[in-house]
């Protein structure tokens, strides 16, 4: 979750990367690390937060069925979809943000992540989301975005199994919109439409369809989303104009429709697309990621008449570059191990956030033969970036000053509900887990595995502690981006790929 105790990872900042289960991320005889048992490891941690009804080849025997009868009392389904962090609340932005992160991912390295045996796994991780989002939009201009909330949430301990917490339904409509939630689960319909075009086009249409609607919906009635659902305040609070340009450009990725791109082009300045240069990218801020894929656009020679105005986004995406890679006017501060750090609440989410984007762009770059980034510090290569982004995935594996003790390794008292009370017929009260598990000094009885948790402090410290959610607590978006960094270098076979490298690694 996002900023409170009891069950919440960041609220917005990186979060330093810790894979849970990785205790001995598996090193080869060289030293370097087995990035496909981490991406494999990274995938299955979809299933532990799985709500509903698991389906029946789940491979997290601890997760059982929950949530089912998430819904009822609005007369709609809502069964289904993610927990997003160590709670047992759906909160729909963040849910939507994995979703568009995981497709991504496997748009980009799919072809990676099918050698190593994994596409189909992300494929199901997609759409165990998108199966979700169909139903909690019944109508064109209803969306519903959270089942449960946080407050009543964080008053008991208990697995979702067992939970007897408030299951109410939250929904933005037209008197109550909700523009950057609509517009960020537009993105993720739009996303995962391209994910299933050449394996399921039914699916992929019905998508689109959804897609296009909240679009509409997002823009034709402005606001946000926390403004309806106030519930959603103190734990994800959020703005919409980087998520209306970010559905956009994800709408026109998807249909090749001219119109999005107009939208893009011509929102630029007024969303703050082609105005704000940000360092930080994550579920609350997607500029980095709009002005990634527009300079994609213009890379490709998409962009048409509209390359002056894409050239603004591209401008904001290499000073992202640059700030990150610590070439910038304005550089991302590292801790003294090396690691970005932006805050101290789930630091990691935004490093794995960052990792994609750097990996993302370094192969745009290469592949449409533009090669190095000019930054104000001098020119980054794409192979030097590269070479960044693998520094920061060995820190999460364990290349850190406290090594596999804390960061190269599973947290043994990980903050996650489900996984801190072993599974038992009887049920768990609501205070009773928090007097008998809770408090727990041992590890958890059920592991996480390959779950990203919040990670150190700027001082690379780390404490092993369930009451500690700052830096114990694992959320899915943190482990969506790195889904696709982790396919990138498991299929270098740990390396890093080369300019000269087979140039069929990337989408065209």
């Amino acid at each position: 979750m996002a900023k409170i105790s009891g069950g919440c990872v960041a609220f917005t900042f990186l979060c330093l990367l810790a894979l849970a289960s990785m205790v001995k991320v598996g090193l080869d005889a060289g030293g370097g690390h087995d990035y496909a048992i981490a991406l494999r490891k990274s995938i299955l941690y979809f299933e532990a937060q799985r709500s509903g009804v698991p389906p029946p080849n789940q491979r997290v025997s601890w997760r059982a069925n929950s949530g089912l009868f998430d819904g009822n009392a609005s007369g709609v389904d809502l069964v289904g979809g993610y927990y997003d962090a160590g709670d047992n609340v759906k909160f729909g932005l963040p849910m939507a943000f994995t979703v568009t992160m995981m497709s991504w991912s496997i748009l980009e390295y799919g072809k990676q992540m099918a050698a190593a045996g994994e596409l189909r796994n992300a494929m199901d991780a997609v759409k165990w989301g998108t199966e979700y989002f169909i139903k909690a939009h019944p109508e064109p201009d209803v969306l519903y975005g959270e089942v449960g909330d946080g407050d009543t949430d964080h008053s008991c301990w208990q697995r979702p199994e067992d939970m007897t917490t408030s299951r109410q339904a939250f929904r933005v409509d037209p008197q109550h919109p909700g523009s950057d939630l609509a517009a960020e689960t537009a993105a993720a319909m739009a996303a995962a439409s391209i994910v299933f075009r050449d394996t399921n086009t039914s699916y992929a249409n019905l998508l689109l369809v959804h897609s296009k609607q909240l679009f509409e919906f997002a823009d034709k009635y402005r606001g946000k989303y926390d403004a309806s659902i106030t519930v959603a305040r103190k734990y994800y609070s959020s703005g919409y104009g980087d998520e209306l340009l970010w559905a956009a450009a994800w709408l026109f990725d998807a249909t090749e429709d001219r119109s999005y791109l107009e939208y893009l082009a011509g929102n630029g300045d007024a969303l703050g697309g082609t105005g704000w240069s940000i360092n930080q990218f994550g579920w609350d801020v997607k500029y980095p990621g709009v002005q990634v894929l527009a300079a994609k656009f213009l890379l490709q020679g998409r962009a048409g008449d509209r390359a002056a105005a894409l050239q603004g986004y591209r401008q904001n995406a290499e000073f992202f570059v640059c700030s990150c890679v610590g070439k910038g006017a304005v550089n991302v501060a590292r801790t003294p191990g090396g690691m970005m750090y932006h805050r101290r609440w789930n630091n990691l989410q935004f490093v794995t956030s960052a990792s994609f984007l750097l990996t993302v762009y370094a192969d745009f770059a290469t592949m449409s033969g533009h090669g190095a980034v000019r930054c104000p510090a001098g020119a980054a290569q794409p192979f030097d970036i590269l070479k960044f982004v693998k520094s920061q995935v060995n820190y999460i594996l364990g290349d850190n000053p406290r090594g596999d003790e804390l960061h190269g390794g599973y947290p043994q008292q990980v903050h996650h509900r489900g996984a801190s009370i072993k599974r038992d017929p009887s049920l768990v009260s609501c205070k009773e887990g928090y007097s008998r598990w809770y408090v727990r000094k041992a590890g958890n009885p059920n592991l996480v595995d390959g779950a990203v948790v919040g990670g150190p402090d700027e001082h690379d410290g780390f404490a092993d502690e369930r009451s500690n959610y700052e830096q114990t607590e694992a959320a899915t978006y943190n482990n969506a981006p790195l889904v696709g960094v982790l396919a990138r270098l498991a299929a270098s076979s740990g390396g890093l790929l080369m300019e000269e490298d087979d140039q069929s690694l990337t989408r065209s």
